[in-house]
């Protein structure tokens, strides 16, 4: 009975270049896999170094949470806003 590894003349068909390709395909695919996530430091929006501390954010969390008054929100906004540069509305 012939195996499936041998060909007409008894050695390995062409076949046999399907599993080299198969790994390379899965390896290649682990590789990007990890080079999109882990390697560029994308680590999802629940890690911390993603937490934005512009200035500008540290004001309007501090006002939302009830540490500094209206009156002392636009005060510390207008300087920042000399600051930066930035010209508009609230933070």
């Amino acid at each position: 009975m012939q195996t499936l590894a041998d060909f007409t003349d008894g050695g390995p068909g062409p076949w046999i270049l399907l599993f080299p390709l198969i790994w390379a395909a899965v390896i290649g695919g682990g590789i990007v896999l990890l080079r999109r996530t882990v390697w560029r430091g994308r680590r999802g929006p629940w890690h911390p170094a993603r937490e934005d501390n512009s200035p500008l954010s540290v004001l309007g969390r501090r006002f939302a949470s009830g540490e500094i008054d209206e009156d002392e929100y636009w005060r510390r906004l207008s300087v920042l806003e000399e600051q930066f540069g930035r010209k508009g509305g609230a933070a």
